[in-house]
């Protein structure tokens, strides 16, 4: 925003631009004014991902769906950037990985 903009902290460890102190928010799908941190949001996804199984992984898509039921109003874009942000795979490559363990522990 631009009150945060070119501004400045110094601190004891080092200068730090103003809106590096806070968090960006995502829209309430209600619209009644809630908000969401991005951070919150990104807790979310790894949940997400973390509960699906080898027959059931999350798209890009899907998990805006999911989080569109839960309150949250968010882009497939922007999930995207969040879950690479996280480390977390494409869900190709999720289902592929989830597969392989699957079929190993099967075989042992």
């Amino acid at each position: 925003s631009r009150v945060t903009s070119n501004k400045y902290v110094a601190t004891p460890r080092g200068v730090f631009e103003l809106k590096y102190f806070f968090t960006s928010a995502i829209a309430s799908a209600a619209g009644e004014g809630e908000a969401h941190s991005s951070e919150a949001v990104r807790h979310r996804i790894r949940q997400l991902v973390e509960a699906e199984t080898a027959q059931a992984v999350l798209s890009d898509d899907k998990i805006v769906e999911v989080l569109k039921r839960d309150g949250i109003d968010i882009a497939r874009r922007t999930v995207a950037k969040y879950r690479e942000a996280l480390r977390i795979p494409s869900s190709v490559q999720r289902r592929r990985e989830k597969q392989m363990a699957h079929r190993l522990s099967a075989g042992a």
